[in-house]
């Protein structure tokens, strides 16, 4: 089997960023992608109810529709999140629209919510579900989390985050309402206390009965507000948050020619930002519900110290797309290698052990 992490990363490198993912995610859902060796035991990890195999997810972004969610659970990742899907299809923003910077790790996107729409999305869910003539089904070989977003046109929160968690309820194994990306007019505005309150409700009383759901944050929230919405998340029934989303800070480091572009800020400069806000809702949260870390991982020293603080599990986007599929099995062994050096067995003797007493 062709492996593209390996043979294409180069080349689709050389590419336009935006032409470049989709052949890659073409490639993919052609089965191009390889297959991992299966994971040692002391990398699973349990949260959310379910079992991961690895505590390294895929972060939404990479692939919007749906298109290649098999492969990519081939790849070595401990889960794949899907989206961000819409109420309707939509273009998202006008090109050029995604930018590599890979002298500072990191990608800028003003994507959009650029998607199929929710009709589409669960069409290709059902198709990857649909049972073999062995009985089994084509689903995702590792747990799937969909996200969720809303259209830039015509939105209505209360209806259509609870429509959107009831469309894909029969496939996800979670879902992520995303209140966080810059690139979506208004957007931002719904990570209150209040807001959110009122958005678990609608969800809830439309779906009594759902997989376990998270809400994704921004970093360029004050400090002062992730107390409120935590606690808001909790008594709405949340079951965990992701921090963060990308960022609309420019640290002074940056020194790529796109550093200037508009749009969300991933990778290596969200780092320090990404690591503050896991400090800061870990001390809070004290383990009532899962935290997801995301920003700025590239190595497994990286998800060590983020395990330490309190998350559950990490996502990754930029350090895979910029350096290819070849970073799992590099970021396993040296998360193997760190958890021997600091005597930890598994995943869950190292969990939270840096939060105070």
């Amino acid at each position: 089997m062709i492996d593209i992490g390996h043979l294409a990363t180069p080349l689709l490198h050389r590419l336009d960023t935006e032409a470049a993912h989709e052949l890659a995610i073409h490639s993919l859902a052609l089965g191009l992608g390889g297959k991992a060796p299966k994971d040692v035991p002391a990398l699973a990890t349990r949260t959310l109810g379910l079992r991961f195999p690895n505590p390294i997810g895929l972060a939404a972004g990479f692939d919007k529709n749906a298109r290649a969610i098999r492969s990519l659970g081939q790849l070595g990742f401990g889960h794949i999140e899907a989206g961000t899907v819409t109420p309707r299809p939509q273009p998202g923003n006008p090109g050029p629209r995604l930018f590599r910077l890979p002298s500072d790790g990191a990608i800028i996107n003003r994507m959009g919510f650029n998607g199929c729409g929710i009709n589409q999305f669960c069409k290709r869910l059902a198709r990857l579900n649909r049972p073999m003539p062995n009985g089994r089904t084509r689903g995702s070989v590792v747990p799937l989390g969909v996200n969720l977003g809303i259209n830039k046109i015509g939105a209505d929160p209360l209806r259509d985050y609870p429509e959107l968690v009831s469309r894909v309820r029969p496939y996800a194994d979670y879902v992520t309402i995303n209140l966080s990306s810059p690139n979506t007019p208004g957007l931002r505005d719904l990570q209150t206390a209040d807001t959110l309150r009122d958005l678990l409700a609608a969800i809830n009383t439309r779906n009594p009965e759902r997989p376990p759901l998270l809400v994704k944050l921004s970093p360029d929230l004050d400090d002062l507000s992730f107390e409120p919405i935590l606690e808001a998340a909790i008594q709405g029934g949340a079951d965990g948050l992701i921090l963060t989303n990308t960022t609309l800070a420019r640290p002074d480091e940056l020194g790529h020619e796109h550093q200037n572009e508009s749009g969300g800020l991933s990778g290596r400069p969200l780092a320090p930002r990404s690591r503050d806000v896991l400090k800061l809702v870990s001390d809070l949260n004290r383990g009532r519900i899962a935290l997801i870390s995301c920003g700025g991982i590239e190595s497994g020293q990286d998800i060590l110290e983020r395990i330490r603080m309190g998350a559950d599990m990490v996502q990754i986007y930029s350090s895979f797309v910029l350096q290819g599929p070849g970073i799992l099995g590099r970021i396993k062994r040296e998360l193997l290698e760190a958890m021997r050096q600091q005597g930890f067995e598994s995943i869950a003797d190292a969990k939270g052990v840096d939060l105070p007493a």
